[in-house]
């Protein structure tokens, strides 16, 4: 029983101590959170730069994990150079390590305080930055709380036979000891919170110098190993530097391993209580590492590139944005419209899917709309991207006016695809997950207004490619069918109500939502009519007749 009220005293003061670090970062993310990423993307442009942008990111997010996953993010949209990445990295280390040692400086006693700030700052401002500052303190204070909890905590562990033996045979098996210590700062996500649980347990007197230097060094490697995680499925230039991360930690942790004990002879020579040896091992560590490693950072980077090499470009990417195209912009435009109109055929697909589950009653054609709907997302904000950085070479005159056309043109496609994905796909889910049917009447206004969508769509592709002002009226006149016919299909719907027809009263929603979206999509459609309508003089500025005089 004794045994049990031990464990439940130490798990509990460490799920405060973690809960305590995700305090700190989440208050800091709402305080800083801006100002800290475009201070590290802004603050990579030199070594000595980059490692006081990661040491200072760590410090205020108490997580090297954050501050990892931030700047891998920044290098896969080539914010930030690969090489300049990897010392932000050491910096994080070393502010990790920093923040552990400014813990173990026996400050617990002054947590009623610092919890008593954050709170009074918390609830005293409404400004998100204030309650994010003290959200922060409170979190320190918890963690400062937890440093005195585990303490209490693992009093009693002093005198425990099994504890004992367990410590002794780790004692005997270094590499054994590595890889539970490893293994916990995987689970908790964090190295700092197992050097602080090594911090309580060598102040006990229970671990030899020795183990005490191997558990450190397996918080280091765990430390490394949630960005990899978390960065798995990104790009490569993304996973190169999680990885290459865990790469220098793994080497200097295989590289102290065998002089572990001979490193802990070293610090005692030093005028360093042993209670804090943990955090003073822990900081040496990362110091060395970041010394050694940062003149060979380069050479990292390189050798990284060669064991994640990039990914054959997907057929999904764009096809037709040609970089070396943008010294002529007629090619480049080009270039762009073909790209556009890949995305004008997804959009096809997407709406042929849905119309498809509509009229089958059939959830299977629905399951790729999401995917196709971030496909367009993609390809219309490369092509947006691409078009600025033509833009930006002084484009003039009619090239100029046509990137303006086609971004509309995307950007408006973009639209439909979001219509299609959160409005007509979850329309037609519904209707068969629920087992809805539509009135005879209904289904056919709704369908012939699905077909009517598509085959606008093909003419608005055309129109976009040849610019002929001829289908640009066409397309302008079938506008306002289309709004006849949602208008008309409304009534009808709402007639069928008031005689009480059962099918409608069931899907009314249903029906009034689904014209509205295909009508919204048809007015994203028309809008590439627009500007050849407007050079041929066939607008007007407004749609309200002039008062009869």
């Amino acid at each position: 029983m004794e045994s049990t009220i031990v464990m439940i005293n130490l798990f509990g003061a460490v799920a405060l101590l973690l809960f305590g670090l995700a305090q700190v970062k989440d208050g800091m993310t709402r305080a800083f959170g801006v100002k800290l990423r475009s201070g590290l993307a802004l603050g990579t442009r030199g070594p000595f730069r980059s490692f006081f942008g990661g040491f200072v990111a760590t410090v205020a997010l108490q997580s090297s994990t954050a501050t990892a996953l931030m700047i891998a993010s920044f290098v896969e949209k080539n914010l930030v150079r690969a090489r300049m990445a990897q010392i932000v990295l050491l910096g994080a280390n070393i502010g990790t390590a920093v923040t552990a040692w400014l813990v173990a400086t026996g400050i617990e006693s002054i947590s009623p305080l610092v919890i008593l700030v954050g709170v009074v700052l918390y609830k005293s401002s409404s400004s998100t930055a204030r309650q994010g500052l003290g959200s922060a303190l409170v979190g320190i204070g918890l963690m400062l709380l937890s440093l005195h909890l585990l303490s209490l905590a693992t009093e009693p562990m002093r005198q425990s036979p099994a504890l004992a033996a367990f410590l002794k045979l780790l004692d005997g098996a270094w590499p054994a000891a590595l890889a539970f210590s490893t293994v916990l700062a995987i689970i908790s996500s964090s190295s700092l919170a197992v050097v602080v649980l090594i911090l309580s347990l060598t102040g006990m007197g229970i671990l030899s110098p020795a183990l005490t230097v191997i558990l450190v060094l397996g918080a280091n490697l765990g430390g490394a190993v949630p960005p990899v995680i978390a960065t798995a499925k990104a790009a490569a230039s993304a996973r190169r530097v999680t990885l290459g991360n865990l790469l220098v930690r793994g080497i200097g942790c295989l590289a102290v391993l065998p002089f572990a004990g001979h490193v802990a002879q070293l610090l005692a020579l030093l005028p360093i209580p042993a209670a804090k040896l943990p955090v003073d091992v822990h900081l040496a560590f990362n110091l060395v590492v970041a010394l050694v490693m940062w003149p060979l950072s380069g050479a990292l980077s390189r050798l990284m590139e060669k064991l994640v090499p990039e990914e054959k470009q997907p057929e999904t990417g764009p096809k037709y944005l040609d970089d070396s195209a943008l010294a002529s912009p007629v090619v480049a435009l080009s270039g762009a419209t073909r790209e556009v109109l890949r995305v004008g055929d997804l959009i096809e697909a997407m709406l042929i899917r849905t119309m498809r589950a509509f009229n089958d009653n059939n959830l299977s054609p629905l399951a790729d709309v999401g995917e196709l709907e971030r496909q367009v997302d993609a390809l219309q904000q490369e092509v947006k991207i691409y078009l600025s950085r033509l833009g930006r070479q002084g484009v003039t005159g009619e090239c100029a006016a046509r990137s303006i056309v086609i971004i509309d043109y995307a950007i408006n496609l973009e639209h439909v695809g979001d219509i299609i994905e959160k409005g007509l796909q979850e329309q037609v889910r519904k209707k068969i997950v629920n087992g809805l049917k539509f009135s005879e009447d209904g289904y056919k206004e709704l369908a012939n207004l699905f077909n009517l969508t598509i085959e606008n769509l093909r003419i608005a592709q055309t129109i976009f490619v040849t610019r002929d002002s001829g289908l640009a009226r066409q397309l302008m006149e079938v506008k306002v069918d289309v709004r006849r016919m949602e208008k008309q299909s409304s009534e009808r719907h709402l007639e069928r109500l008031r005689d009480g027809r059962l099918d409608s009263l069931q899907t009314s929603s249903l029906h009034l939502d689904m014209l509205r979206d295909l009508k919204r999509v048809n007015a994203h459609l028309v809008s590439v009519a627009y500007p050849i309508l407007d050079e041929n003089g066939l607008l007007t500025e407004s749609r309200l007749r002039s008062n009869a005089n």
